[in-house]
């Protein structure tokens, strides 16, 4: 008989080539940076008014928002590279703000949380109130209410992170930059315009030392 009755076949090169194919995964450098940035968000722990109470609920076990690895707040923001803006932001708080978000880590995220934050919420058109966050630092994600609850942050980090999913690998980002123009809104001698402007590029008249130490750099 020409055929064999016995086939013989090389198990060994089989197994490998299927162990292979079961746990090759290709992707592109992009890819898998842009994972990691999504999946490791550490936001500053720091808040401003009564969204804070809400935000802290998020990290609480019955929320956990360990789940989208986004469960350690840093209480430094060197160390953190996500701002969640939970509460009314004054006009005497805006340069702490917008120092805060200077010193975090590269690429930074901002969350806006709630109507204060976004648009002044009740206190709006308020002498005293910033009429959005965004005039002082760019935002990427906005969520509504008054306040938010925690639901809404996890849907409003969600949406942040299929945005770092498709975020180029240099960080460039399709959101409005801030232009530090203030005379809108404030006196061309109110202090807290000039602390601001100093945050700004160039840094110029920079009344922190901090802050001049980057100018003379």
């Amino acid at each position: 008989m020409s055929d064999s009755l016995i086939k013989v076949t090389d198990t060994a090169a089989e197994s490998i080539e299927e162990s292979l194919k079961q746990n090759i995964m290709l992707s592109t450098a992009e890819g898998i940076v842009n994972w990691a940035r999504r999946s490791s968000l550490w936001p500053v722990a720091f808040g401003l008014a009564c969204c804070a109470i809400e935000m802290i609920a998020t990290a609480m076990p019955r929320y956990d928002i360990a789940r989208f690895g986004a469960e350690l707040f840093r209480p430094s923001p060197r160390q953190a590279d996500l701002m969640i803006v939970a509460g009314t932001v004054t006009w005497k708080m805006a340069p702490p703000v917008r120092r805060i978000y200077l010193q975090m880590a590269e690429p930074r995220w901002v969350i806006s949380m709630g109507s204060c934050a976004t648009i002044g919420g009740p206190f709006a058109y308020g002498y005293s109130t910033l009429p959005g966050v965004n005039l002082i630092i760019p935002v990427d994600v906005y969520v509504p209410g008054c306040p938010p609850r925690p639901e809404s942050l996890l849907q409003g980090l969600m949406l942040l992170q299929e945005k770092i999913k498709k975020t180029n690998f240099s960080g460039d980002r399709d959101r409005k930059y801030p232009t530090g123009d203030f005379s809108r809104y404030l006196p061309e001698d109110d202090p807290v315009r000039k602390d601001l402007e100093s945050l700004f590029p160039p840094y110029i008249e920079a009344p922190d030392s901090a802050i001049s130490r980057i100018a003379a750099t």
